[in-house]
């Protein structure tokens, strides 16, 4: 018997292809679980346990690891960390992007609500119904989210705007510089968050990420000294890297990457950025690439995360945003309830005055101003992520002798109201997968920038692992099946410092998924109002997942819930 115990186990998983998150090649094993680790890996035919699970003819790996989401909100009001939870993942970091709820004064509150539904699409409403603050410090916000039990295990990262806020308080909102004695009390602030178990800081400089009144995040303008003081503070504390997104442009990709080398060389600590294609600046990807992979050769650990498709945002009469939002006369109808909405719509005399309106001046989403219909597709059933240049609505409306806001229009009104426009905002300036493919051809690439819990209103990405292992896994063989689950598993759990997971080995946490590699897909996004006062939110399930297993208890059996919820904070440190 290979690594036997002996031992009567909780649960044994059959006749599977053992692929352990190593990138080693698979092998036919049973894995025995007892408890919350890994007991055993071979034949363990004359093994019992409590319960057992058919694997022939599917795949056994470590739970996913997703390090790029935005659980923060969700964790407070919900066991549940779907979208994600759906897609294999057992354990996610949140807090990226500099944007969280701790630390956080009384005062300051409706500042973090404001910025968070500015930069995450998750609405106010929704906030304040399920928030229920509990917390001032950040160490008390990890002990409030520990009173809830879950489908996953949840990281956290220390966000910038929340702690600039807390340190400096209108000042932060109004971009001043940080003073010494600023940065000396974050500094202690981060060092404290970390040792309570904050596995690392966040932050961003993108003019992308504004509260919903369009003020830009705090963080955007936060000088080197600000950086390298916070990140001084995990120095102090011994652990945790920095995440960050950025623009690339202050004054460009070289300068600011120099600066980010600069903070980390001072650290001593690890870090990871957003790295996309942006259409505007098709090159400058390729640049960050480069200099990162050389600061790998150099010794320090500063790797891209990058994303397995286009980045792409769904607009629609059911999502938060769609082409026609802006309007005076669409605004005067968005409270319908869908079946009307469509049905005023369809009236010539409405659909007349909303095409003639100017859908940019009362827009609350800046993005749709940076947009143009030869990028915006019809996503269609099933769901079609790679569009030709040719399914554009620009391309429609040239072929059709209509205008582009016209099949706009009539697309928002296919399956009474339900269909949805394709808009990829990175990654797609040569119509086609590309740019992807070279990105995840990387050595040092972390697959991830699905964003959990974000962008509930116009992006359901979280299906990334999904993504990767269907389309460049099984599609179209581009990667190896060890190494798509290697990316998925060991190496997004190393990136983040968790040493007990990501990897099929006796003694390490049972958190494993059973996968039918063939029927590895998606369902079509769908709207859900499960959220807080009735808030609404995309999803998107997946297909192929036969079992979920956090912690040693199953989660999830053919996509569907079971009632377990074994998922923990987990805290840095310990």
């Amino acid at each position: 018997m290979a690594e036997g115990t002996g031992l009567h186990a909780d649960l044994i998983i059959r006749g599977g292809t053992v692929i352990d998150g190593t990138g080693a090649a698979g092998r036919a094993a049973d894995v025995a679980l007892k408890g919350d680790r890994i007991v055993a890996i071979g034949d363990l035919k004359d093994e019992t346990a409590a319960e057992e699970i058919d694997a022939r003819g599917r795949i056994v790996t470590p739970g996913f690891v997703d390090i790029h989401t935005h659980y923060d909100g969700q964790a407070a009001w919900d066991s549940h960390m779907a979208p994600s939870a759906w897609h294999g993942v057992t354990t996610s970091v949140m807090g990226n992007c500099g944007v969280g709820f701790a630390p956080c004064k009384p005062a300051d509150r409706e500042k973090l609500v404001e910025l968070m539904e500015g930069v995450e699409d998750i609405p106010g409403p929704v906030m304040h119904e399920g928030l229920n603050w509990q917390w001032e410090s950040f160490p008390d916000y990890l002990g409030a989210l520990e009173g809830r039990s879950r489908d996953m295990d949840l990281c956290a990262l220390l966000p910038h705007a929340a702690l600039r806020v807390y340190v400096m308080g209108d000042r932060a909102i109004r971009h001043e510089h940080a003073t010494e004695a600023d940065i000396a009390a974050m500094r202690v602030i981060t060092r404290d968050a970390i040792r309570a178990g904050a596995f690392g800081f966040s932050t961003s400089r993108t003019i992308s990420h504004k509260t919903l009144a369009g003020d830009f995040t705090p963080t955007l303008r936060a000088q080197e000294a600000e950086l390298t003081g916070i990140a001084l503070g995990m120095k102090d504390a011994g652990a945790g890297f920095l995440e960050i997104v950025s623009d690339w442009n202050e004054p460009d990709a070289s300068t600011e990457f120099a600066m980010l080398r600069r903070v980390v060389e001072a650290s001593g600590r690890t870090a990871v950025f957003s790295l996309t294609q942006r259409h505007d600046r098709p090159e400058v990807w390729r640049e960050l690439l480069a200099l990162a992979d050389q600061a790998i050769k150099d010794g320090l650990s500063i790797r891209p995360v990058v994303a397995p498709r286009p980045i792409g945002i769904l607009l629609g009469l059911e999502g938060s945003q769609n082409p026609f939002s802006g309007t005076d006369t669409y605004k005067s109808i968005a409270h319908l309830p869908l079946p009307e909405r469509v049905a005023a719509m369809r009236d010539p005399e409405t659909r007349a005055r909303i095409l003639s309106e100017d859908p940019v001046k009362g827009s609350t989403f800046p993005l749709i101003q940076r947009i143009s219909m030869d990028k915006m597709f019809r996503l269609g059933s099933p769901a079609n992520y790679q569009p030709a240049r040719s399914d554009s609505l620009a391309a429609i409306a040239a072929r059709e002798g209509r205008t582009a806001p016209e099949v706009a229009y009539d697309v928002l009104l296919e399956d009474e109201g339900r269909g949805f426009i394709y808009t990829p905002l990175v990654n797609y300036v040569s119509y086609d997968m590309s740019v992807p493919e070279a990105m995840l051809a990387d050595p040092n690439a972390i697959m991830g920038l699905g964003d959990g819990g974000a962008h509930v209103g116009f992006i359901t990405d979280a299906g990334f692992p999904t993504w990767l292992m269907s389309y460049w896994g099984r599609q179209q063989g581009r990667f190896p099946v060890e190494d798509v689950i290697r990316r998925l598993t060991s190496d997004t759990a190393k990136a983040a410092g968790l040493s007990d997971r990501g990897v099929l080995a006796v003694g390490k946490k049972a958190d494993l998924n059973v996968i039918d590699w063939e029927a590895t897909g998606f369902s079509d996004p769908y709207v859900a109002r499960d959220l807080p006062a009735g808030g609404k939110r995309l999803l998107q399930k997946s297909t192929g997942y036969d079992a979920t297993i956090l912690s040693g208890k199953i989660t999830y059996r053919s996509g569907q819930a079971t009632g377990a919820l074994p998922g923990l904070v987990v805290r840095g440190q310990r």
